[in-house]
């Protein structure tokens, strides 16, 4: 009987132990699983905190402009092949978009275009800071150009009476012509070098109609050295001819 009660004390001693050791267990793992989330849910906070130092560190970035179908926009590339403007606002080198004065083309008219580097969305894709200083120089292409000028108004004429620099106007060394290189869009080309003056294409034309004398009309109607000393803001204005409307 002695033996029995022995027994039954060893046996119930034993049974203490494991129902302690399952509660050690398992206020361990509650409390693992405690620090586990309190780990994620500073992680939250650490990511929610950075997105908004990335959002108001771009909250004052002027309206970036992109050129739609029947829009006329002054594309421009700076000397170095750096600094772009193409009517878009997606594409690397667009830091012009900022602010870029696009017209729509509602008929014939006068018409102004622009693009500008005194914005804080230009200062920061250049330098990477809104308050930094950068001055775009040179000129290896520049252009006005409508999208979907050649579908929408076909006998369209692009007359560019003006062009500006920081406010002085330059000279017109020669006269422009309207042409479109893609059957899509139409353009004057302002400065393009690619072009010379024995190889106009053969849809140039004026507001009297196809070319059949190019003598004075090129695709480089300014000095380009203009641009050397460094540029800000580029205006063009321009009479529009041929819509129809």
């Amino acid at each position: 009987m002695k033996t029995k009660k022995i027994l039954a004390a060893l046996l119930a001693s034993m049974m203490v132990c494991g129902a302690f050791t399952a509660c050690s267990d398992e206020s361990e793992d509650s409390s693992s699983e405690s620090e586990s989330s309190a780990e994620e849910s500073s992680a939250e906070e650490e990511t929610t905190e950075v997105h908004i130092a990335v959002t108001d560190d771009t909250s004052d970035f002027e309206e970036a402009v992109g050129a739609e179908s029947g829009d006329a926009y002054l594309a421009i590339v700076d000397g170095q092949w750096w600094i772009q403007y193409w009517g878009n606002i997606d594409d690397e080198g667009s830091m012009l978009a900022y602010d870029a004065g696009v017209a729509t083309i509602t008929g014939d008219g006068d018409y102004t275009v622009s693009v500008t580097a005194d914005t804080n969305g230009f200062r920061y894709d250049t330098t990477g800071d809104a308050n930094g200083e950068y001055t775009p120089s040179g000129c290896s292409f520049a252009a006005v150009m409508v999208n979907d000028g050649t579908t929408l108004y076909p006998d369209m004429a692009i007359e560019i009476t003006s062009i500006r620099i920081d406010g002085n106007e330059i000279d017109m060394t020669a006269k422009n012509y309207t042409a479109s290189d893609d059957g899509v869009e139409m353009r004057a080309n302002i400065y393009n070098s690619w072009v010379s003056d024995e190889n106009i294409p053969e849809d140039a034309h004026d507001a009297s109609g196809v070319l059949t004398d190019t003598t004075g009309y090129s695709a480089q109607i300014i000095d380009p050295s203009a641009f050397n000393d460094g540029w800000t803001t580029v205006e063009v204005d321009f009479t529009v001819t041929g819509t129809g409307a």
